[in-house]
């Protein structure tokens, strides 16, 4: 059986109110450490940026697995990716484009221009700030 292949790209494949989106939680931004949280099935016209950090702070709380991350006081996103855009070179954040960061939480994810199959950085802003004044990796340091 032949099944032609669509050039509908992954972004616009779905309406914005039946996204896939995928959180990168940052642990640490020195050791790489990083989990990702994929949430389908997002209305992005009417979650909000504070509503999109509540959703992941309970799957955190309450997921098996995130048990290493309930420490962490995440408090803030930043676009890293969208679908068929291009990546950073980093591994962990995207260090530039602060303006990336999303700082108003009452803004919906639709109005900052979030698409299906975007990825999306939470994690703590202070630790943010340290590590972009001095972006030392420390997981391949020898002890």
């Amino acid at each position: 059986m032949f099944h032609e292949i669509s050039d509908v790209l992954t972004n616009v494949a779905l309406p914005k109110t039946q996204a896939t989106i995928t959180l990168r939680v940052i642990k640490s931004f020195e050791y790489r450490t990083e989990r990702s949280l994929v949430l389908h099935m997002m209305n992005l016209e009417i979650t909000t940026v504070g509503e999109l950090k509540d959703m992941a702070r309970r799957a955190i709380q309450t997921g098996s697995g995130w048990k290493p991350y309930r420490n962490v006081h995440l408090d803030t996103l930043k676009l890293y990716t969208k679908a068929h855009g291009a990546k950073t070179t980093n591994l962990i954040i995207n260090m530039d484009h602060d303006d990336w960061i999303f700082d108003d939480d009452t803004r919906t994810l639709a109005e900052l221009g979030i698409e299906n199959e975007t990825e999306i950085s939470f994690f703590n802003r202070v630790a943010y700030n340290v590590f972009k004044e001095n972006p030392e990796i420390r997981w391949d340091i020898p002890q």
